[in-house]
């Protein structure tokens, strides 16, 4: 079972590729909404409101992916498809790229367009900090004080992560299990005598 996907740390630092007078600046952001993406997209408009074209690509999820190509006024294909194709060469994800082309008065042509945003987007993920993360399952304890020692012995030995904890009445965790685990960790739980685990979704 594949539980893991690759993914960028942070923004990447600006890129420019020059073809026959046309400058292609790239970015990549790490992104995890549609609407991060707007915002990204917004902010990268203003920064560079006289430029003719922002093309991108970006793709979104581990199980359950969803992506998008824009040409923004470029020929059909020439540009999103050809940065989309570079998400897909790294195999990464929850990714935005996007590349910025300012017209430089000579016409690339399609093949000549294809070449120019599929070297920006490469280099741009090439300047990029790429991880290894795994895909998570996570799971809400319920239980008393009393069983406190016994549940954090558990978290101990199996080496899980505490998302988020609430003490009041009594205590509940939210813990993340890497996926491939979380079949052994929920039983495991599951016949702890006073501690109740559910599946968040």
């Amino acid at each position: 079972m594949k539980d893991t996907y690759k993914t960028i740390t942070k923004p990447t630092k600006e890129t420019l590729f020059k073809d026959r007078n046309s400058k292609f600046f790239g970015y990549a952001f790490p992104v995890f909404s549609e609407q991060e993406i707007k915002e990204q997209l917004d902010e990268l408009r203003k920064q560079h409101h006289t430029a003719r074209h922002h093309c991108y690509a970006w793709q979104l999820g581990t199980e359950h992916v969803s992506f998008r190509v824009n040409d923004d006024g470029e020929p059909s294909n020439s540009a999103g498809m050809p940065i989309y194709g570079q998400i897909q060469a790294f195999g990464l994800t929850n990714i935005l790229i996007v590349s910025v082309r300012y017209f430089g008065g000579t016409k690339l042509g399609v093949g000549g367009l294809i070449n120019a945003y599929r070297t920006s987007a490469k280099l741009t993920l090439e300047a990029s900090e790429i991880i290894e993360k795994t895909i998570d399952v996570f799971y809400k304890l319920s239980f008393g004080y009393d069983m406190m020692n016994k549940v954090q012995r558990i978290i101990k030995e199996y080496n899980l992560t505490i998302i988020n904890q609430n003490l009041a009445l009594d205590c509940q965790y939210t813990i993340a299990v890497r996926k491939k685990e979380a079949q052994t960790i929920f039983k495991v739980f599951e016949n702890v005598f006073k501690v109740e685990i559910t599946k968040l979704s």
